[in-house]
């Protein structure tokens, strides 16, 4: 497409390659949007719940046992 001389596909082509990393690292961890919006709410509900912990320790244990698949 950069070596193709026309300028419209070529400005495609750079915008593309400035999102590059981007891109990839979606086709290697395929997370949507709804996804991480849910871990996130999860988190939330469980740091409400957790409200006048003194040890924050606790408080990460908490959150990692409620996504039990994923590794440490």
């Amino acid at each position: 497409a950069m070596a193709s001389g026309i300028a419209p596909l070529r400005h495609f082509a750079h915008g593309l390659e400035a999102k590059l990393e981007g891109i990839l690292a979606h086709g290697r961890w395929p997370f949507h949007t709804r996804l991480l919006e849910g871990i996130n709410n999860k988190i939330n509900v469980l740091k409400r719940m957790a409200d006048g912990y003194r040890d924050h320790e606790y408080s990460f244990l908490e959150i990692r046992a409620a996504f039990p698949g994923n590794p440490p």
